[in-house]
């Protein structure tokens, strides 16, 4: 027996506020929930695991196409985030192919080539952080520069400029942003990355924008504008969420007295797939039907919208028992925090490896490391937003 819109008379808002910055804002006891969006919109809210990989796998039935009327945004941020053309907001053939420009600088081998310079970077940040003593904020000093820095590296984006990327992203990721003040980051990222890339135009660099530049802007295969459209991906995306989830892994890690796991270079790896797991900092996958469908004993009809909750598919007890328990040594890797399918995050194994330098050096340097302040002081950050606290005052 199916269930439908028809029969639904009340629903609850989404998203809604987490209470614990590393868990589901709420429990659901069924895989598929209806809700009503920020606008008023009703949409189907999938919590269940192999629900949500039934989803995000379907791309042809569930589309990520932002452009369609039928797309629903989140929150009154995510209107902006129309105008933009990159591949996370299309469907293949074209998202295909945007993605096929990119994927051999994001491979496992092309990023085990990236952790001596993103070793670096954190152990000058650390240094800073030791600098300035018991009571530091590491979100300022450590989680935001640190996956801020990488990618910029990675670019080929001066360094001095990483202060206004990392300011454009907040506003970009962040919940309490109207839809107006999203846009005007979106314009100021993209009026920089347009300068930037006519600047290396007959430039000789290797840098991730110098190739793609000569072998796709050069030879009329992108034109600008949708290389501004990919750069401005990479750098708001590549940012804001690895930022979001250094900074609750250390909490997590402090809170479950993980850190000696982290610190140890044969255990690291699992501890941030746990971490991981746990966070799901980008929790809401919005997608619409293309066709009638059923997902999870509920009939999603052609045009409703349908939300993906990441974080509650990962702490669906049938796959991950007891699920809040943090456990480096379970099967963590089968969670959803990158997604499903074709539209698994691009930046996946770097953002594994700028966490797994990051949180190993971290607590490698500083093993007595410890919160500064009670838990309701670190202020979670907005439910229509990237997830994640506001502060991380720290001491050792």
């Amino acid at each position: 027996m199916t269930e439908t819109w028809s029969a639904v008379v009340e629903s609850p808002q989404y998203p809604q506020q987490r209470t614990c910055p590393y868990r589901p804002a709420t429990e659901h006891h069924r895989p598929v929930t209806p809700v009503r969006l920020y606008d008023g919109r009703p949409a189907w809210l999938v919590t269940g695991h192999r629900e949500a990989r039934q989803v995000l796998l379907d791309a042809a039935t569930f589309s990520s196409d932002r452009q369609h009327p039928a797309f629903p945004a989140l929150a009154p941020r995510f209107e902006a985030a129309r105008k933009v053309r990159n591949f996370i907001g299309m469907d293949p053939p074209e998202h295909t192919g945007q993605r096929r420009m990119l994927i051999s600088s994001f491979t496992a081998k092309r990023v085990a080539t990236l952790r001596p310079a993103i070793t670096e970077i954190v152990d000058r940040l650390l240094d800073d952080v030791v600098a300035r003593g018991p009571g530091v904020d590491l979100v300022p000093t450590f989680a935001l520069p640190v996956p801020s820095v990488v990618i910029c590296h990675l670019l080929g984006v001066p360094y001095a400029d990483h202060e206004f990327f990392e300011q454009q992203s907040r506003r970009i990721a962040s919940g309490t942003s109207t839809a107006a003040e999203s846009a005007d980051a979106f314009g100021q990222l993209k009026r920089y990355l347009h300068g930037l890339i006519e600047a290396k135009r007959g430039a000789d660099g290797e840098d991730l924008l110098d190739v793609l530049v000569a072998e796709q802007v050069q030879t009329g295969a992108l034109d600008p504008g949708g290389l501004v459209d990919l750069a401005l991906l990479l750098l708001v995306a590549g940012h804001e969420t690895t930022a979001s989830a250094l900074a609750l892994g250390v909490v997590l890690l402090v809170e479950q007295h993980g850190g000696a796991d982290a610190a140890d270079p044969a255990r690291v790896a699992a501890v941030v797939e746990e971490v991981l797991r746990q966070t799901a900092v980008a929790d809401g996958v919005a997608r619409f039907a293309t066709r009638d469908a059923e997902v999870g004993g509920v009939r999603v009809a052609a045009g409703e919208a349908v939300v993906v909750g990441l974080s509650a598919a990962n702490h669906d007890p049938s796959v991950f028992p007891d699920p809040e328990r943090f456990d480096p040594a379970r099967a963590a890797r089968h969670h959803v925090t990158f997604g499903h399918g074709v539209h698994q995050c691009i930046g996946a194994n770097l953002a594994r490896a700028e966490l797994e330098i990051a949180l190993s050096r971290l607590f490698t340097r500083l093993p007595t490391l410890a919160v500064a302040v009670p838990a309701e002081e670190l202020g979670s950050k907005d439910a229509g937003g990237v997830q994640g606290v506001q502060r991380l005052p720290v001491t050792w």
